[in-house]
């Protein structure tokens, strides 16, 4: 059967006027496009409307490929240069027929050279650019660029030997092999959605690993002898010491990833094979600072309005590592950022620089601890405080100061709800009547993964089939009010500053984790896992 032209087929079915068709092939001509990414770009039909003509009016099957099962067998039928020259992946091998997923279905040439070098039937799918595009990046992505570093290690069987010489491991670091297999880590990272990247040696090997939605996944594994000059190299980008292997070091650089600038905060440490990095991804194009979008629900919502909106005082943000606390200081910050108001933080380190908030790093190597610092910030005449972190009495102290003067002080604690924060504070040292006229409210938040959309939880390409793309936070709010205060100048317990915060209205994290499962949004099982010790 002659197939007809894609051009031919959208003007024949009244999706472009000639003259459009004409006009695309000119831009296709210019810059080197397909003509469906053409006619997309020019904004003259989407790629919905493409797909819809190509399914019905020639019979071409429209496959999601974030739902199908890719076998890596049948993917490797095609080089890699192949696939991305026609923009298509192989799907299915049955019969002697190839079921290849392709961006331009009609792509003739694609379709004979394809079947030429395989030797089998092509049988064409339609899929969208980016779905192909996604697939190609990670089937393909960081394992070629490595590829070609290990090619060029292994010319020389002692290069282990000879690295240990740092002039020469400055050369290698620079060469363009190890320059693009370190930009194709960070760029594989920021795509799958990665908060961080863990570079790890083993007594064989070298392991990368990326932590996606709270979860770490083996991303790759790669010969021994790649390891110092990978290594290298990010130290080279985080302008740190690169003869230095036996003491850890952390520093951070930006670079631009697809077009836009993204901070990496690099940390090394010294293990029995090597130094072990890791990589804390900032990526402030994807950060969303509203606190109208921190997901919480409506009752919580009220209480912590309630709270943020007493001028003076102290709101405590508290959970472990990695549970958001910043993201939700950043989002009050933002908030409350305007030219009439002097907002200063102190934090370790700068996770997010914001215009317009003055922000401080602290440097203990100088003696510009946490409680240094906010001693000469409420020398500035501030009206809204953010410490990162309270971690001793001196810090604690100076913080509930600022609060009964007259400052607004955001701060974060480790503890497992809200009510223990306040026993945590009086547990370091401080007069109970102290912390109860100075602390305004306290919200304990976790991160549970939520139910991957694209498959409902089934596990597909776009989830990596774990079920779950994206985090969403559930919330624990307490608002001190008299009672609450009472009880704990009294010196009750946390269980017994929670029992009267729940009889209160309080929802605790496990309540608020369960009605996110009654959504649909996420789990009972990841719910549990972070609402650990709730009294069921």
């Amino acid at each position: 059967m002659k197939r007809k032209r894609l051009g031919d087929l959208l003007v024949e079915n009244g999706i472009i006027t000639g003259e459009q068709l004409a006009e695309a092939l000119n831009y296709q001509k210019q810059n080197g496009k397909r003509l469906g990414d053409a006619l997309v770009q020019l904004g003259l039909l989407t790629y919905e409307q493409l797909i819809e003509v190509l399914e019905f009016q020639l019979g071409i099957p429209h496959i999601n490929l974030y739902k199908f099962h890719l076998d890596e067998k049948t993917i490797n039928l095609i080089s890699s240069d192949t696939a991305k020259r026609f923009s298509v992946v192989p799907l299915k091998l049955q019969n002697g027929r190839l079921t290849l997923a392709m961006a331009d279905p009609l792509d003739v040439v694609a379709i004979d050279e394809i079947s030429r070098t395989t030797g089998y039937e092509i049988e064409p799918v339609i899929a969208t650019p980016d779905e192909i595009q996604r697939v190609l990046d990670h089937h393909y992505g960081i394992k070629e660029s490595v590829d070609k570093v290990i090619k060029n290690l292994e010319e020389n069987k002692d290069i282990e030997k000879e690295m240990e010489a740092i002039e020469k491991l400055k050369e290698m670091v620079d060469d363009a092999p190890i320059v693009r297999v370190v930009n194709s880590i960070i760029e594989q990272a920021i795509r799958d959605g990665a908060s961080d990247i863990h570079i790890e040696p083993a007594k064989d090997k070298l392991v990368i690993r990326f932590r996606i939605d709270g979860i770490l996944h083996d991303i790759m594994k790669s010969p021994k002898h790649t390891h110092p000059v990978i290594v290298s190299r990010l130290k080279i980008m985080a302008n740190m010491d690169i003869a230095e292997r036996r003491l850890p070091q952390d520093n951070r650089f930006q670079t631009m990833i697809s077009g836009r600038e993204v901070d990496v905060r690099v940390s090394t440490l010294p293990t029995i094979y090597g130094e072990k990095m890791v990589l804390r991804i900032l990526d402030t194009s994807s950060l969303i600072l509203d606190i109208n979008k921190l997901g919480m629900e409506q009752e919580n919502f009220q209480r912590f309005k309630e709270i943020i909106s007493k001028p003076n005082g102290i709101f405590l943000v508290t959970g472990p590592t990695g549970c958001g606390k910043t993201t939700t200081l950043y989002s009050l910050l933002s908030y409350f950022n305007s030219r009439e108001k002097n907002i200063v933080t102190i934090e370790d380190p700068v996770e997010y620089r914001l215009e317009g908030i003055n922000q401080v790093n602290v440097m203990p190597k100088i003696g510009l601890n946490f409680a240094e610092g906010l001693r000469s910030i409420l020398r500035q005449d501030p009206d809204i405080v953010m410490v990162g972190e309270i971690r001793d009495k001196e810090t604690a102290e100076i913080a509930i100061r600022a609060a009964l003067t007259g400052h607004m002080v955001l701060s974060t604690l480790h503890t497992n709800d809200a009510p223990s924060a306040l026993n945590r504070l009086v547990d370091m040292g401080l007069p109970p009547f102290l912390v109860a006229s100075a602390i305004n409210g306290v919200m304990a938040q976790r991160l549970v993964r939520k139910i991957c959309s694209s498959c409902n939880g089934i596990g597909c390409g776009q989830c990596n089939n774990t079920g779950y793309k994206g985090r969403a936070a559930i919330h624990e709010v307490l608002v001190l009010d008299d009672e609450i205060r009472k009880g704990l100048m009294a010196g009750w317990s946390s269980k017994q500053l929670k029992d009267m915060a729940i009889k209160k209205g309080m929802r605790t994290l496990y309540q608020d984790g369960l009605a996110k499962v009654k959504q649909g949004v996420t789990t009972e099982e990841e719910v549990l896992k972070v609402a650990y010790g709730e009294e069921f």
